[in-house]
C-alpha cells in the first residue's frame, strides 16, 4: 500500500508497522490501514497522492499572493475555480468547495471524513448534487487549503470540480448491480476520471465539459443532457454471439436553452471508448466559442456547425490522435483491473426494461423501471423495503437507498453511513437524485441497515419517490438564483406529507432557482424554475411549471410549459397533480402516458390557473415574501462564476 499524505496536525504518514498517532486522531485513516476501505487500490497509489498534493500546494501558494495582494482577482478566481472553490452569494471570504465523487463511488474512510470536513469546516452538514459531488457551505477561504489536505489523505478532490474544465465524471449508481446492464461502467468511468484530471486539455476550455456513463439504453445515469454522454450498448457477432461496446451521444445540455443529445456513432468499441472522448473534448477546445459564454457550451457547437460536421472532425481528430502522447493502448488499466462484465452475463438471464405495476402506494424506483420490489407491507420496515429496495436479478444481491432530505447529510449521518457501509462490507454510490444506495447486500443484512437508516432519520419510504423532491441551493448561496428553491422543496416535501401523498411513486419533483436548470427541472415529471414576479408594482417570488419532462431509452423529453405560479401556491398544485395522478393512472402507466393520455401539460395546467393570481400586498402580504426570508422578495441577482448550466 502507498503512503497516505497526513495533514498538518496529522504529522505522521501511515505506517505499516509500529503505532501512528496519526490513526489514532482520524478514524477515516484506519479504515485504510486496517483494509476497510472499499476503494483503497482505486485512490491510494502514488502518483495520484502526489498529484493531489501538487494541485493543493500551487493554489496555497496562489492564495497567499492574492491575500497580500500581488495576484490579481480575475487571475485568482479562475485558480479559485480551477480548484473547486466557489463564491457564494454571501461574498467576502465565504465559499463554497465542491467534492469530486466519480461515478457516486464512495468509502467509508471518506464518508467520515466528510462528517469530519462538515464539523471542522463548515455548518456541520455538507450537501449532495444531481452530478454525484459533495458541497461544503461557508468556508473560510483561508481554512481551504487545510481542508484539500484532508481530502486528500482519503483520495478525495476539489480539482477540476468548478470552472471551465471537465467536470466530475458520473455515472448510473446501480452499475455493476443491475440485471439489465450491458456492460458495468464503473471501470470506465474511473478510467475517464484518471485520463482527464490534469489532462492539458481539460483545464481552460471555452466552458465547462460534462461527462456521464449509463450501462444501459434506460439510462438512470442519464446520459442523453450531457456534453459527452456514453452509453453501454451490445452488437451481434456473426458467431451468434454478441459484443459489448457503447455508443456515445454527445452535445446536450439543459439550462435556458434545453438541448437533446446527438449520437456520434451508431457502435463504439470498447478499445475506442477513451480515445473517443479525448476526440470530442479537443474538438470542442478547438472550436467552441471563447467570445461568449452565453453559446460556448457543446451544444451550441452542435448547432453553429452542424451534428454531421461536428461528426466529421471529432472522428477525424480520434483517427490521428495516435500521435499524441496521451494515446491510450487498449483497455484502460483501471478497466483491466476493476473489470467491466455486466452483473448478469447471460443474456436469457437479464430483465427486460419493463415498468413495475404501481399501486396507490408504490412504484419503481426513479427512473430505475426495471428493478423489482422486495417486500409488500405496512409496518415500517416492510413499507421502507418495499419503496427503497430493489434486486439484482440473478446476481442474488439487492440494493438499498437511503434518503438524505433536500441531499442534506449532517456530520452524524456521515459517520454512521461510514460505521455501517464498514460493518457490512457493502458498496456506496451517491445517486444523481441527492441521495445514497447501498449496493451488493443480501437479504438477511436489510435490517441492520434499516436500523441504522432509521436512527439517523434516513429510513423514510421514498426515496427516489414523490417525497424525494430535489433542489439546488438556490438563493441561499447563490450568485445566480432568484428565489428560495430549497425553502420550496422543503414546503412541498411537507404538503405531500400532510396529504398522505408522499409515498406515490412514479412522479420525480425537481426545483431550480433560476433557469439555469442545475435543480434539472427540465427532466422531471412535475418541474419548477425559479423567476421574479412583478405584480401591482412590486416583486415577488414565482416559479414556472413545466410537466412531462423525462429520460430514458436513449431519449429524452423535456417538459412542457405548463403555467406560472406565486411561490407560496406551488405546493398546493403539487398536491392537486399528484393526487390526480395517483387516482387516474392505470397499473404500469408512467407519469408521461398519463399526462399524454389526459391532454398533456396544458390541460392539467388549466384546472389549475386560479392559482396563478396574485391579489395586492395589503391582501396577501406573504405571496411577496419568499420561503426562508423575513423581508420583501428581491429579485436581484450577482454575478455568477458558473454562468449557469
Amino acid at each position: 500500500m502507498a503512503a497516505i499524505y497526513s495533514p498538518p496536525g496529522l504529522e505522521e504518514s501511515l505506517k505499516s508497522d509500529g503505532e501512528n498517532p496519526a490513526l489514532q486522531e482520524n478514524p477515516a485513516l484506519q479504515d485504510i490501514e486496517a483494509g476497510n476501505d472499499g476503494r483503497e487500490v482505486r485512490f491510494l497509489d502514488e502518483e495520484f497522492e502526489s498529484s493531489l498534493l501538487e494541485d493543493i500546494e500551487r493554489f496555497e501558494k496562489a492564495l497567499g499572493e492574492y491575500l497580500a495582494g500581488e495576484l490579481e482577482e480575475e487571475v485568482f478566481r479562475i485558480v479559485r475555480l480551477n480548484n473547486g472553490v466557489y463564491g457564494q452569494r454571501q461574498g467576502g471570504h465565504n465559499q463554497m468547495v465542491r467534492v469530486k465523487v466519480p461515478y457516486g463511488s464512495i468509502s467509508p474512510s471518506q464518508l467520515r471524513l466528510l462528517g469530519e470536513i462538515s464539523e471542522r469546516y463548515s455548518r456541520g452538514w455538507g450537501h449532495l448534487t444531481t452530478r454525484q459531488n459533495v458541497q461544503f457551505h461557508f468556508v473560510e477561504l483561508e481554512r481551504v487549503p487545510q481542508m484539500l489536505r484532508e481530502l486528500a489523505s482519503v483520495g478525495l478532490t476539489t480539482r477540476e470540480a468548478c470552472g471551465d474544465t471537465v467536470r466530475n465524471v458520473t455515472g448510473c449508481h446501480l452499475a455493476g448491480a443491475c440485471p439489465s446492464e450491458e456492460l458495468d461502467i464503473s471501470g470506465w468511468a474511473e478510467a475517464t476520471f484518471r485520463h482527464l484530471l490534469h489532462h492539458p486539455y481539460a483545464q481552460r476550455l471555452p466552458r465547462k465539459f460534462k461527462i456521464n456513463f449509463s450501462g444501459c439504453a434506460i439510462d438512470c445515469g442519464q446520459a442523453m443532457f450531457n456534453d459527452v454522454g456514453v452509453v453501454a450498448v451490445s452488437r451481434p457477432l456473426a458467431d451468434g454471439g454478441f459484443e459489448g461496446g457503447f455508443r456515445v451521444f454527445l452535445g446536450g445540455g439543459l439550462g435556458a436553452n434545453p438541448h437533446p443529445a446527438v449520437a456520434l456513432e451508431e457502435f463504439t468499441a470498447r478499445e475506442d471508448l477513451l480515445a473517443t472522448i479525448e476526440a470530442v473534448l479537443r474538438t470542442f477546445d478547438h472550436y467552441g466559442n471563447r467570445e461568449n459564454k452565453l453559446r460556448a457550451r457543446m451544444k451550441w457547437l452542435v448547432d453553429s456547425l452542424g451534428a454531421d460536421e461536428l461528426r466529421r472532425r471529432i472522428l477525424k481528430e480520434r483517427r490521428l490522435l495516435r500521435a499524441s502522447v496521451t494515446w491510450v493502448d487498449g483497455l484502460p488499466e483501471q478497466v483491466r483491473s476493476l473489470g467491466d462484465a455486466p452483473s448478469v452475463t447471460d443474456r436469457g438471464l437479464r430483465r427486460a426494461p419493463t415498468p413495475v405495476d404501481f399501486d396507490d402506494r408504490d412504484a419503481a424506483v426513479g427512473e430505475n423501471r426495471h428493478v423489482q420490489k422486495v417486500s409488500i407491507g405496512r409496518t415500517p420496515y416492510q413499507r421502507w423495503a418495499s419503496a427503497n429496495v430493489v434486486d439484482g436479478g440473478t446476481t442474488g444481491t439487492v440494493s438499498a437507498y437511503a434518503w438524505a432530505r433536500l441531499g442534506d447529510v449532517t456530520a452524524e449521518q456521515f459517520k454512521a453511513l461510514a460505521d455501517v457501509q464498514s460493518e457490512l462490507g457493502a458498496d456506496v454510490r451517491v445517486t444523481n437524485r441527492q441521495n445514497f444506495v447501498f449496493r451488493g447486500l443480501t437479504s438477511s443484512q436489510l435490517p441492520r441497515l434499516y436500523e441504522t437508516l432509521s436512527s439517523i432519520d434516513m429510513a423514510q419510504p421514498g426515496a427516489e419517490l414523490a417525497r424525494d423532491v430535489v433542489s439546488c441551493p438556490g438563493a441561499d448561496t447563490c450568485n445566480l438564483a432568484v428565489t428560495q428553491s430549497r425553502g420550496l422543496a422543503d414546503a412541498i416535501g411537507e404538503a405531500l406529507e400532510t396529504a398522505g401523498l408522499a409515498d406515490v411513486g412514479g412522479v420525480r419533483i425537481n426545483i431550480s432557482g433560476c433557469t439555469n436548470s442545475c435543480g434539472q427541472h427540465h427532466i422531471s415529471d412535475i418541474g419548477f424554475s425559479g423567476a421574479e414576479r412583478r405584480a401591482h408594482g412590486e416583486s415577488a417570488p414565482g416559479y414556472q411549471m413545466l410537466l412531462g419532462g423525462h429520460i430514458g431509452d436513449t431519449k429524452v423529453e423535456f417538459g412542457a410549459r405548463a403555467l406560472r405560479l406565486p411561490a407560496k401556491r406551488v405546493p398546493e398544485a403539487t398536491v392537486a397533480i399528484v393526487e390526480r395522478f395517483a387516482d387516474e393512472r392505470v397499473p404500469g402507466e408512467t407519469f408521461a402516458a398519463w399526462l399524454e393520455r389526459v391532454g398533456g401539460a396544458k390541460s392539467v395546467a388549466a384546472e389549475l390557473k386560479h392559482l396563478d393570481n396574485f391579489p395586492p400586498q395589503s391582501e396577501a402580504p406573504e405571496l411577496y415574501v419568499d420561503y426562508n426570508e423575513t423581508g420583501p422578495f428581491s429579485g436581484e441577482v450577482g454575478i455568477g462564476e458558473c454562468a449557469g448550466v
